[in-house]
């Protein structure tokens, strides 16, 4: 059972691996390094784990994805949190799965073939239950939606979880300790080998180090002389609590040609819109929202679901809570995970808009090539793909 507490001084000393970040990535990372026999550090500087922008994300999941890299960290990812209790080896321990599907819908001809070609893709990457669907078919299985619509694609076992429940169950099912309110200040090198983590409560001695702090990811690898091409963009989302009547088994819905989606919440709905012309920012603790940002995105969401016009009707001020978390961009949109051969002892697991939903299996895949039992030039997704000229954008439709 993981422990997750504030550290004193005699808590510091030797470990074998420190993960820094206590996002759901990172909590996935500590716990596959320590069920592979490390002895594991976490290290977090905000009071709680997945308090910053894991529990700001839609807690969505999905293996809709046209990249081949990314499906073989969706699929198994996704088994994970179908069996979470027994990954985690805590008999019915529950992280609130609803597997109610993923929608992505459009009424532009010029999209239509774009959306029959992901399919055909993902069913070549191992995604063989996605579904292309033409009009008729999704107003028949999807009342709600808009008779604009002409095209879809759907995937009845993706949905949405509940990512402190999630987070928690890895930090549960491990031996790590979990270092809560202990900010990482600094990171020792013995010529440029790992060899410690400096935090604001103590050294922790230890030869391996994984960076999984999310947005601030491009900051700790500052302190190992990285440049880290990683781009955090703010990105908001508005729960509504509201009296009309909101289908509870409907799909986690996406317009995928102005980018917003909505999904069925106990009491309301959630929906927001991914903006392209958001402004790469300066990570921070304290995200501001924009007072406009429900407005706009309930403008986005009735365009191909109308009942979203009588919510714009009677939604109040108080009705709306906006928050607001980043998701982490690379130039080919895939995460950053493997070992940086510059600095020997060095991990990265980062650069995600999309780490709920990857967390597990990336988790997995640290521990793998950490132990030695995948060679890095196995892994796809590995840091130096960029300067191999391999790095490039693949065709999901929203990265979101």
């Amino acid at each position: 059972m993981g422990k997750i507490f504030t550290p004193a001084g005699n808590d510091f000393g030797r470990t074998d691996a420190v993960v820094i970040g206590g996002g759901i990535v990172g909590v996935s990372t500590a716990f596959w390094l320590s069920r592979a026999g490390l002895d594991v550090v976490l290290v977090e500087m905000r009071d709680g784990l997945s308090t910053l922008t894991t529990p700001a994300s839609a807690e969505c999941f999905r293996a809709q994805f046209a990249e081949p890299a990314m499906a073989e960290l969706a699929l198994p990812s996704l088994e994970m949190f179908e069996h979470f209790d027994e990954v985690v080896g805590l008999p019915d321990y529950s992280i609130s799965i609803k597997q109610q599907g993923y929608l992505f819908l459009t009424d532009n001809p010029e999209t239509v073939p774009d959306l029959k070609e992901n399919v055909a893709q993902q069913h070549k990457l191992g995604v063989t239950d996605s579904e292309f669907i033409e009009r008729d078919e999704i107003l028949a299985r999807f009342p709600h939606i808009s008779e604009s619509v002409l095209a879809a694609t759907f995937r009845q076992r993706d949905g949405w979880l509940s990512c402190h429940e999630t987070t928690q169950g890895f930090a549960k099912g491990c031996d790590a300790r979990f270092f809560i309110n202990t900010k990482t200040t600094g990171i020792r090198l013995d010529q440029s080998r790992i060899c410690g983590v400096e935090t604001n409560r103590g050294i922790l001695e230890t030869p391996i180090v994984v960076n999984a702090a999310g947005p601030f990811a491009a900051e700790i690898g500052k302190m190992v002389n990285l440049d880290l091409p990683l781009e955090p963009v703010r990105r908001q989302k508005v729960y509504l609590s509201t009296s009309v009547d909101i289908p509870q088994d409907a799909p986690f819905t996406v317009d995928v040609n102005n980018n917003s989606y909505w999904r069925p919440e106990p009491g309301g709905v959630i929906i927001g819109w991914v903006d392209s012309d958001e402004p790469v920012s300066r990570p921070t603790e304290k995200v501001h929202t924009d007072w406009e940002f429900p407005a706009l995105a309930l403008d986005k969401v009735k365009r191909l679901t109308p009942f979203f016009e009588n919510v714009e009707k009677t939604v109040r001020q108080p009705d709306m809570h906006t928050s607001a978390g980043f998701y982490v961009y690379t130039p080919d949109d895939q995460p950053l995970i493997g070992p940086v051969p510059e600095v020997p002892g060095f991990y990265v697991n980062c650069g995600y808009w999309a780490g709920v939903m990857l967390s597990p299996e990336a988790g997995r895949r640290i521990s793998q090539l950490a132990t030695g039992k995948m060679d890095p030039g196995d892994n796809p997704l590995r840091p130096t793909r960029f300067q191999e000229g391999l790095g490039k954008k693949g065709k999901t439709l929203m990265s979101h």
